[in-house]
């Protein structure tokens, strides 16, 4: 039983997920730009972390450069 009203719950997120992208041609840009629009005309603020998320792994940019001889 609680996995068939998993399912109905996964079928409903799939079936908005297909109406938002039938609604934009697919195109995330256009979902994006939607989404952006009516976060700013909401008039309520979005979330944003007090400090950005470390990299726990190097990135090419943390790592020393070394000079072969």
């Amino acid at each position: 039983m609680i996995q068939r009203v998993a399912d109905s719950i996964i079928e409903e997120i799939h079936r908005t997920r297909e109406e938002i992208s039938e609604r934009f041609g697919g195109s995330i840009a256009a979902i994006a730009e939607d989404a952006a629009r009516r976060q700013a005309a909401s008039n309520r603020p979005a979330w944003k972390p007090e400090t950005p998320n470390e990299s726990l792994q190097p990135t090419p940019d943390s790592l020393p450069i070394s000079r072969a001889g």
